[in-house]
């Protein structure tokens, strides 16, 4: 396995060596946060690509789909794996991951723009989210995208607490939501591809294809 030491900061080479191996700390500290994040990956690619973005830079995003909720690898079990509705103490801690998951990424040295995105992923287009309460153009796009993909593979998974939705209720779920929460732009987009691409989700169970090599709208 290549050293980070013998890389460029900063390259792309960098980069994915410092999110692969932060994808295996997630997949040893837990299965079903890993395995989203793998398919928000994907989707993230798909997504891109369908917005006009270039082959490489859908999947330098992948690699922050990848990443995104690597800070829950230091939120406690209990609140991780609640199998019941959050109280406000354990929402506002399970709130930190994004903070978390962008000082570890800045410590590894990943690019800039890569500890952005994910720090800004759960932003929402009409300024509620956080951590910072970003609104519309203030939210890098990377994170506007992941935010779609993200969303959409949280109710089409199933969990202790809820049922999975099915693609059309996700859709819907997620149309109805905008411009408050998803910036209109990305998800119109998403809303074409998904017509385009019938068999777009990929099952919560299966094992899914490498990331960044995955052909967009497969």
């Amino acid at each position: 396995m290549p050293d980070t030491r013998q890389m460029i900061p900063g390259s792309r080479r960098h980069a994915q060596h410092i999110v692969y191996e932060l994808a295996r700390s997630i997949e040893e500290r837990d299965r079903l946060t890993y395995d989203h994040c793998r398919r928000v990956a994907i989707y993230a690619n798909r997504l891109a690509r369908a917005l006009g973005w270039t082959r490489s830079a859908a999947r330098d995003l992948a690699l922050a789909g990848l990443a995104h909720d690597l800070g829950k690898t230091w939120i406690g079990n209990s609140v991780l794996h609640k199998d019941s509705a959050l109280s406000q103490d354990e929402r506002l801690e399970m709130q930190r991951h994004p903070v978390i998951a962008a000082r570890i990424l800045e410590i590894y040295g990943a690019p800039a723009w890569l500890s952005e995105v994910v720090l800004h992923h759960h932003e929402a287009y009409e300024g509620s989210g956080y951590p910072d309460g970003l609104t519309g153009e203030q939210i890098p796009f990377g994170a506007r995208i992941l935010t779609v993909v993200d969303v959409f593979d949280a109710l089409t998974s199933a969990r202790p607490y809820k049922a999975a939705m099915s693609l059309a209720e996700a859709q819907s779920w997620i149309t109805s939501h905008a411009p408050s929460h998803f910036d209109p732009q990305v998800v119109a987009a998403f809303t074409a591809l998904l017509e385009a691409s019938p068999r777009f989700m990929i099952a919560p169970q299966q094992e899914p294809p490498e990331p960044l090599e995955t052909p967009p709208g497969m």
